[in-house]
């Protein structure tokens, strides 16, 4: 079935690419040979920089293996696949916290995901509730009784947008499938059908106590619909589970990790799919194709055998024009994701995939390996050990009682103990055991989700990724030193990039207190203008922002787009970077354990205000907010100080490409010193 899908080369971006590497790897060699030849005369000054600009050096090689392939894939042919030729799957939906995840959100998400365009008998849906909280569960059960409506409804008119809060919003009124009668009158009671499901369930989440969450339970496993009824008259409905593994508070917990893992052993037993889709709670399915789509690959046997997953970007729906926190991650899904497919694919990014199951527990040809000794390798259920090998159903064989009673086996903490289980699957380990990827960016999104729109949240979501990253990149798996010999040296640059990117915030710390004293001071740390030496750095400088400016409009994005991303990184790179470095430090040296912060997703009306308008919100963020603050200050005092010297002194020549670089990060932190101002204005009030 290869016709069902393409992929194209973009020769002449790789070729513009790698002419660029040349001309600002020259660039970069003479400014450190300029840095080095003067190095054992200079002082303390020079020498910090010089360790940033090595620093910066590094990992822009480390980002130049994500330009050197890129690609794109389509696919032609994804509705002529039909439901025999279409493998089971298995939907992981993940949710921990009713109030920070709300929770009609979440139902949207899992009715979503029952309404995909695929054969509801080879279909089955897993909610995992680590919260363990009472509405979660009374809420799947109404999601359920709705989806005997929606799900009918979709089918008949052909409608694409299949989350229900989605396709009742205005903006949706132009995919209308059609506007006959028969429709208006049959769409005004799925309508009240659903406001009267969404005002139960909003109902049920003011109760305190069936939000309570639950840190010390047992594991529950509930059939809240099974898809194998002969009732001919009953709506044809995936299968729909609702699982929440044991929780202890003397025994590991995993988080998302766990959770995963518990899903894969339970669905294992309950419907065994070749392969899975992981969501995140609040990421809906915005295509009924998108698993069709992904089988044009999976089912494809000339990469099938090595293919252990299709990824798809993550895409927001709530972004806004000025996305002044770059939720929308272009760099990472309009670049870097293309470039990793050139080499050997993408990194798994935790949500919106379609993975082989059998990839997890083995090499490509080679998934059967750990069976020698399966007990040591799985635990010691027998009958998720029968389905690793059988590939079937387990649940035909048992009757139900039994077949919950196992699933809820399957579902304790203790389960993993003194087994093989990893914490985590990822990209990274699935790549290193020879598995590829590929990466497919339709025209329309295939999953929407909620980005982040404060500060607050942003900071606490990067510090997190960073430091579980950096613990990778500093432990026995790191990627310029394990991976090197399992995977190609690109694809380990692209994995070395994503665990040592954190770094770029020490060099910034250093520019921004070295610089601007230095600026204080009358200290040069950069050639004359009339020097030729400047040339090299004032290349460096202008060509990293070309390139960024270049890779921002060719894919559709704009100036403003590529000054806010600017702006952010550099903030970011400051504050929570250098937060998650501490972090995994701290914990690489037994100091802090491993937590888990999960981010926010309610919608408070007052951050979205702010948010749309351009406003940064740094309530909550002081902590992270404390170096950002200082360093802004300590640059606005050098500026005026600097070029009152300069001025005085008359030495334009020689300071200025420091009074540059301090008007340019003025400008850069423009909302931060409006947000200071604002604040002290508050408080004289």
């Amino acid at each position: 079935m290869a016709h069902l899908h393409t992929c194209h080369v973009q020769a002449a971006r790789a070729i513009l690419n790698r002419l660029h590497m040349l001309l600002h790897f020259t660039a970069i060699l003479t400014l450190l040979y300029y840095r080095f030849s003067l190095l054992p005369t200079s002082g303390l000054p020079w020498l910090m920089l010089t360790v940033a600009e090595l620093i910066l050096a590094f990992v822009w090689a480390l980002t130049q293996a994500f330009r050197w392939r890129p690609v794109t894939r389509s696919v032609s042919g994804a509705a002529e696949l039909t439901a025999d030729d279409l493998p089971g799957v298995d939907v992981f939906i993940c949710t921990a916290d009713p109030v920070k995840e709300p929770v009609v959100e979440v139902m949207n998400t899992v009715i979503s995901a029952m309404a995909l365009d695929y054969p509801p008998e080879k279909l089955a849906v897993y909610l995992s509730d680590d919260g363990g909280a009472v509405v979660t569960k009374e809420a799947v059960r109404e999601a359920c009784e709705f989806g005997k409506i929606w799900l009918p409804f979709c089918a008949k008119y052909g409608v694409k947008t299949r989350c229900p809060e989605a396709f009742f919003e205005a903006f949706c009124d132009g995919e209308r499938p059609v506007w006959n009668e028969e429709f208006k009158a049959e769409e005004l009671i799925v309508k009240s059908k659903y406001e009267a499901f969404k005002k139960n369930v909003e109902k049920a989440t003011e109760d305190e106590r069936k939000c309570t969450v639950v840190n010390d339970r047992a594991p529950y496993v509930e059939i809240i619909h099974d898809n194998r009824g002969n009732d001919q008259n009953e709506v044809k409905m995936p299968l729909l589970v609702y699982v929440s593994r044991e929780r202890r508070p003397s025994q590991p917990h995993r988080f998302k990790a766990g959770a995963l893992n518990a899903l894969l052993r339970v669905s294992s037993l309950l419907s065994n799919g070749p392969y899975l889709l992981v969501l995140d709670c609040d990421m809906y399915c915005n295509d009924p194709t998108s698993a069709r789509q992904a089988m044009c690959f999976h089912l494809d046997p000339k990469i099938a055998p090595s293919l252990a997953f299709v990824q798809y970007p993550q895409i927001f729906y709530n972004t806004s024009k000025n996305d002044i926190y770059d939720g929308q991650a272009r760099s990472a899904y309009k670049t870097k994701w293309q470039g990793m497919d050139g080499l050997r694919g993408p990194i798994l990014t935790g949500t919106g995939y379609y993975l082989k199951r059998k990839a997890l527990y083995g090499s490509p040809r080679k998934e059967d390996e750990y069976l020698a000794e399966p007990k040591k390798a799985f635990g010691t259920s027998d009958k998720f050990i029968a389905s690793l090998s059988e590939n079937s159903v387990q649940s035909v064989m048992l009757d139900r009682e039994e077949l919950l009673q196992e699933a809820r086996n399957l579902a304790t903490c203790t389960y993993e103990a003194n087994t093989q289980w990893e914490s985590t699957f990822t990209g990274y380990l699935l790549h290193c055991k020879g598995w590829i990827s590929v990466y497919l960016y339709p025209k329309r999104p295939c999953f929407l989700g909620c980005t982040t729109i404060d500060m607050k949240d942003a900071m606490v979501q990067l510090m997190k990724w960073t430091s579980g990253l950096l613990g990778v990149g500093i432990s026995k798996f790191s990627p310029l030193i394990y991976a090197m010999t399992r995977m190609s040296f690109l694809q380990s640059m692209c994995y070395g990039y994503f665990t040592f990117v954190a770094l770029v915030g020490i060099s910034f710390l250093i520019y921004g207190i070295v610089v601007p004293i230095c600026l204080l001071k009358g200290i040069p740390v950069f050639p004359k203008v009339s020097d030729p030496w400047i040339l090299a750095f004032a290349g460096v400088f202008a060509s990293a922002l070309l390139q960024h400016l270049y890779e921002v409009l060719s894919s559709n994005d704009s100036i403003k787009t590529w000054w806010n991303e600017v702006r952010i990184w550099i903030i970011k790179s400051v504050t929570a970077s250098l937060f998650g470095m501490m972090d995994a430090i701290m914990k690489k040296i037994g100091v802090q354990k491993a937590s888990f912060r999960l981010t926010n997703k309610a919608v408070d009306k007052e951050k979205l205000e702010k948010y749309e308008k351009g406003k940064f919100d740094f309530q909550g963020a002081a902590m992270f907010m404390v170096p950002l603050i200082i360093l802004v200050v300590l640059n606005l005092i050098a500026f005026v100080g600097g070029l009152a010297r300069v001025i005085m002194n008359k030495n334009y020549d020689q300071m200025f490409a420091q009074l540059f670089l301090s008007f340019f990060l003025l400008g850069l932190s423009y909302p931060i010193l409006e947000g200071i101002v604002a604040k002290a204005r508050q408080r004289r009030a």
